[in-house]
Formats: C-alpha cells, sequence, structure tokens
C-alpha cells in the first residue's frame, strides 16, 4: 500500500494507516523539532502533541499529497508554542551540564554548527539540506516569501562556511 493510499485510508479513520503515515514521517519530525528546541524531551513533547493534532483533525486536510506540509506545519506550530511558554529558569541539571563543558575546547561537528546558527537559519536549513523540500515549498510551511528563504538559505551557507574555513584552520595549527 503506498503512502497515498494510507492517507486517504487514514482520512477515512484507519488507525493503522495513521500509524504508518506517522512512522515514516517520525525522522523529518524530529530533525525539524531539534532545529527549534534544544532538547529531546521537549521535541518528544512537541512530535506528540503534533501527531495527536494531527490525528484529531486528519479529515479536514484537503490534499492528501501536501500530508507531510502539513503535518510539518503542526509541528512548527506547536514548537513555537512550546518556545512561547517555555520558562525562563534553567534547570539544575542543564546548568551542571554548561559548567562540565565550560572547559572543553570549542570544537564541534558539522551538525552542531547547525544547531549552533539562529533559529530561523537553522529550521531553513534543516528544510532544505534534511528534509530535501524545495524553497516554494519551505516558504509556504514558514509563510515567508520565497526570497526570504533564499536569503536566509544564503546567510546560513555562509556562517557554515566560515565556521567550516575556521574549523580547517585550527586543525591545521
Amino acid at each position: 500500500m503506498s503512502q497515498q493510499d494510507d492517507i486517504l485510508q487514514a482520512k477515512r479513520g484507519n488507525h493503522d494507516a495513521f500509524v504508518r503515515i506517522i512512522k515514516a514521517c517520525e525522522p523529518s519530525m524530529y530533525r525539524l523539532a531539534k532545529s527549534y528546541l534544544k532538547t529531546d524531551t521537549e521535541c518528544a513533547d512537541a512530535m506528540q502533541e503534533t501527531i495527536l493534532k494531527a490525528f484529531q483533525s486528519i479529515r479536514t486536510l484537503r490534499e492528501p499529497q501536501y500530508f507531510k506540509t502539513w503535518l510539518l506545519r503542526i509541528l512548527i506550530n506547536e514548537c513555537n508554542r512550546l518556545l512561547k511558554h517555555r520558562s525562563q529558569v534553567i534547570p539544575i541539571a542543564d546548568m551542571a551540564e554548561r559548567c562540565s563543558h565550560s572547559h572543553e575546547p570549542q570544537h564541534y561537528g558539522l551538525n552542531e554548527a547547525v544547531q549552533a546558527l539562529e533559529e530561523d537559519l537553522r529550521v531553513t536549513i534543516t528544510l532544505f539540506y534534511m528534509e530535501d523540500l524545495p524553497l516554494k515549498e519551505i516558504a509556504q510551511l514558514l509563510e515567508l516569501p520565497e526570497g526570504t528563504v533564499k536569503s536566509r538559505l544564503y546567510r546560513a551557507r555562509e556562517k557554515l562556511s566560515r565556521y567550516i574555513r575556521q574549523e580547517r584552520s585550527m586543525t591545521n595549527e
């Protein structure tokens, strides 16, 4: 059975079909949530709420071929809701972790460099390179003009390029 068939079945109330399409989208959902949120716990919370909201409203999905875009839009809204309501208090466990890493040299992998980007750049890079979404779809998903998406990609690439050059020069010393 194809994913399109599963989506149509899920719209008709087939729970197993819904589970299959969500399982297929979980890696994308996690990567996108991680580009917004820092901890795996927050990502899991956002994904869980997204899945629940998607399940409750899948019958309202007009175009089944845009299921993934629709699902990711719900996830973005959920991540933004969590960020908005996040308390400014730093948990003790996070403080201890920050202190333990404060004496380590600042050598990160590319993934860490992406995570260090500003949220708008990180989300755009994640959707374009990791989710392989076209610019037009990213613009629709983020509710931005295509030109803004292009400029964010450009700025993110520039920052990552500088980071890579800096890392190479540090390892050659």
